[in-house]
């Protein structure tokens, strides 16, 4: 059973970002996907622990994790959607 994880930030003054995160839940959703949001606005821990997992100082949401395997940021998931391998990206084959 998969334990995909999405670092995400519920405050975000960056409309990109805000579209990036919408579109990263709506393709799992597509996919019926089951996966746990973890906000890293509620703490400076959280972003630091979001950056340290994907080994980038300046690391943006969102970040995808199965478990604790790093599967990638948002373009490499744009990237897999586009290719039709978004379960080989989640490390789910």
């Amino acid at each position: 059973m998969s334990s995909i994880k999405v670092y995400y930030t519920s405050v975000s003054g960056s409309r990109e970002v805000k579209q990036r995160q919408e579109e990263v839940t709506r393709i799992l959703d597509t996919y019926k996907i089951k996966y746990e949001l973890i906000d890293i606005s509620v703490s400076l821990k959280m972003l630091q622990e979001m950056r340290t997992k994907v080994s980038t100082p300046r690391a943006l949401p969102p970040q995808i994790f199965n478990g604790q395997e790093y599967c990638g940021d948002f373009e490499m998931f744009h990237k897999a959607k586009e290719n039709k391998e978004i379960l080989k990206f989640l490390k789910m084959e």
